[in-house]
């Protein structure tokens, strides 16, 4: 069975727990932005943690392993 565990920065996150990852990295113009250039991973209950480009990777693979990827199934016909 996989893991529904993946680790994003120093954080063990349930993969349950993930609504949606970003495809583009943040950018607002601010001055003072601390998450430009990252990418956001958005949980439940309005939380997130921010990530590089490659955990981020590593996370929707995490999520394709764990969910399945209906591409791969050959019995799922598009619609």
């Amino acid at each position: 069975m996989v893991s529904p565990i993946v680790k994003v920065d120093d954080k063990h996150l349930p993969l349950y727990r993930v609504v949606w990852i970003a495809d583009l990295p943040h950018f607002c113009g601010e001055e003072d932005c601390q998450r430009e250039g990252y990418y956001e991973i958005r949980l439940d209950v309005e939380d997130s943690v921010w990530t590089s480009s490659a955990e981020r990777d590593e996370v929707l693979e995490a999520l394709n392993r764990w969910c399945g990827d209906p591409r791969d199934d050959p019995d799922e016909r598009p619609f």
